[in-house]
Protein backbone atom coordinates (compact mmCIF):
# COMPACT_ATOMS: atom_id res chain seq x y z
CA UNK A 1 0.00 0.00 0.00
CA UNK A 2 1.45 3.19 -1.06
CA UNK A 3 0.38 6.26 1.10
CA UNK A 4 0.52 10.01 -0.44
CA UNK A 5 1.53 12.35 1.89
CA UNK A 6 -0.30 16.01 1.47
CA UNK A 7 2.36 18.38 1.98
CA UNK A 8 -0.08 21.69 1.79
CA UNK A 9 -2.99 20.10 4.33
CA UNK A 10 -0.12 19.38 6.47
CA UNK A 11 1.46 22.58 6.34
CA UNK A 12 -2.00 24.01 6.63
CA UNK A 13 -2.77 22.03 10.05
CA UNK A 14 0.34 23.53 11.51
CA UNK A 15 -0.30 26.68 10.90
CA UNK A 16 -3.83 26.93 12.25
CA UNK A 17 -2.61 25.18 14.86
CA UNK A 18 0.45 26.74 15.97
CA UNK A 19 2.09 30.31 16.48
CA UNK A 20 5.93 30.80 15.28
CA UNK A 21 8.03 29.94 16.54
CA UNK A 22 6.71 26.94 18.48
CA UNK A 23 7.95 23.65 20.53
CA UNK A 24 7.41 20.87 18.41
CA UNK A 25 8.02 17.54 19.15
CA UNK A 26 9.68 15.04 16.31
CA UNK A 27 8.95 11.35 16.28
CA UNK A 28 10.73 8.71 14.13
CA UNK A 29 11.15 5.01 13.83
CA UNK A 30 14.37 3.87 12.20
CA UNK A 31 16.05 0.67 12.50
CA UNK A 32 19.05 0.30 14.94
CA UNK A 33 21.94 1.83 13.70
CA UNK A 34 20.80 4.82 12.31
CA UNK A 35 19.86 7.16 15.47
CA UNK A 36 22.65 9.21 14.65
CA UNK A 37 21.35 9.98 11.02
CA UNK A 38 17.70 11.31 13.07
CA UNK A 39 20.58 13.18 15.37
CA UNK A 40 22.07 15.32 12.77
CA UNK A 41 18.32 16.30 11.47
CA UNK A 42 18.21 18.43 14.88
CA UNK A 43 21.61 18.66 16.22
CA UNK A 44 21.55 20.89 19.45
CA UNK A 45 18.14 19.37 20.59
CA UNK A 46 18.05 16.38 23.22
CA UNK A 47 16.72 13.51 21.26
CA UNK A 48 15.28 10.23 23.65
CA UNK A 49 15.51 6.81 22.57
CA UNK A 50 13.59 3.83 23.33
CA UNK A 51 14.77 0.14 21.35
CA UNK A 52 12.01 -2.16 21.02
CA UNK A 53 11.29 -4.98 22.36
CA UNK A 54 13.22 -7.00 19.70
CA UNK A 55 16.09 -4.88 19.21
CA UNK A 56 15.37 -4.33 15.63
CA UNK A 57 14.57 -0.80 15.74
CA UNK A 58 14.54 2.69 18.15
CA UNK A 59 12.09 5.54 18.64
CA UNK A 60 13.41 8.92 18.38
CA UNK A 61 11.73 11.74 19.87
CA UNK A 62 12.76 15.25 19.36
CA UNK A 63 11.73 18.45 20.84
CA UNK A 64 12.75 21.78 18.95
CA UNK A 65 12.24 24.80 18.31
CA UNK A 66 10.57 25.99 14.62
CA UNK A 67 11.01 28.87 13.58
CA UNK A 68 8.02 28.12 11.02
CA UNK A 69 5.90 25.21 9.34
CA UNK A 70 8.18 25.02 6.50
CA UNK A 71 10.99 24.13 8.65
CA UNK A 72 8.87 21.28 10.08
CA UNK A 73 8.09 20.04 6.79
CA UNK A 74 12.00 20.63 5.66
CA UNK A 75 12.91 18.88 8.82
CA UNK A 76 10.63 15.54 7.81
CA UNK A 77 11.71 16.04 4.05
CA UNK A 78 15.07 15.49 5.22
CA UNK A 79 14.47 12.49 7.39
CA UNK A 80 12.77 10.38 4.56
CA UNK A 81 16.23 10.66 2.55
CA UNK A 82 17.05 8.23 5.93
CA UNK A 83 16.99 4.47 4.84
CA UNK A 84 13.82 2.41 6.76
CA UNK A 85 12.48 6.20 8.33
CA UNK A 86 8.49 5.92 9.70
CA UNK A 87 7.87 10.01 10.53
CA UNK A 88 5.01 9.86 13.33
Amino acid sequence: MNKTFDISSFKEKLDAESAFPSLYMFKFIVPTGREEEIAALLPNNEMILKTSSKGNYVSATIKAMMPSSDAIIEIYRKASNIEGVISL
